[in-house]
């Protein structure tokens, strides 16, 4: 009889307790194991050692925290494609945003239910993966076509004409896919935080960059309080 391997999650949680409920709800299914490591240090030596496929990152850990963890993650070639969820007691707005700019693929916050939570690791182990040279190469889905290179953009075959701050506004946004981009990241990113530039401008330079997609331009989506976020399959907006 031939014994599938299991998909390998790392559980970085300094509670022994809650990390101890983790691994039994992931491991119930039979198809997922689960680690558990509780500091930021043995996080990084275990994923090191043998990269698992995600990360469940809590963020209040001693000495290195779990945002210092993610950024260390994601700089390094060998662990930048991992998906990170952070699981902390941090509820605020901040703590949120600070998480996803950091490159975490999913937050989920104290208490939370074991389903949700097995539910969301599922729900990320289930997404493509994305190398770092990915991007270059350019987009097309549906309707949407882009050259990066050539900086030629179109929609449904016809071309549209962008200004080069739209343009890097929309590689920018695509180049992070799927993850929401505060006003103050793209502010940075895009306009390097020139003195001049309210938040305000990321807002107009959204609605021009929908109005020049057309029916592509729902793409891009309003997530409230937090930023935007380019999605592949386009839900319904929420601004």
């Amino acid at each position: 009889m031939i014994k599938l391997s299991k998909t390998r999650v790392l559980i970085v949680e300094d509670e022994p307790d809650v990390a101890g409920l983790m691994k039994h709800a992931l491991e119930r299914g039979g198809d997922l194991g689960a680690e558990i490591v509780g500091t930021g240090a043995a996080a990084l030596k275990s994923v090191m050692e043998d990269p698992p496929a995600l990360v469940l990152l809590d963020l209040n850990l001693p000495f290195i925290d779990g945002l210092e963890v993610c950024r260390l993650l994601r700089g390094r070639t060998a662990s930048a494609a991992i998906p990170i969820i952070m699981v902390t007691a941090r509820t605020s707005e901040t703590d949120r945003v600070a998480g996803l700019e950091m490159g975490a693929d999913d937050y989920i916050t104290k208490p939370f239910s074991l389903r949700e939570l097995v539910a969301r690791v599922r729900a990320v182990l289930r997404r493509p993966p994305q190398t770092a040279a990915e991007p270059n190469l350019g987009y097309q889905r549906g309707p949407l076509a882009i050259d990066f290179d050539a900086v030629s953009v179109r929609v449904s075959g016809a071309p549209v004409r962008l200004t080069k701050r739209e343009f890097e506004l929309l590689r920018f946004l695509i180049e992070n896919r799927n993850r929401v981009l505060s006003r103050d990241r793209l502010l940075e990113r895009v306009w390097g935080f020139e003195r001049q530039v309210e938040t305000r401008s990321v807002d107009v330079h959204v609605g021009r960059l929908r109005s020049k997609l057309r029916h592509a331009g729902r793409q891009i989506e309003t997530v409230i309080g937090m930023g935007y976020r380019f999605v592949e399959e386009p839900n319904s907006l929420e601004d």
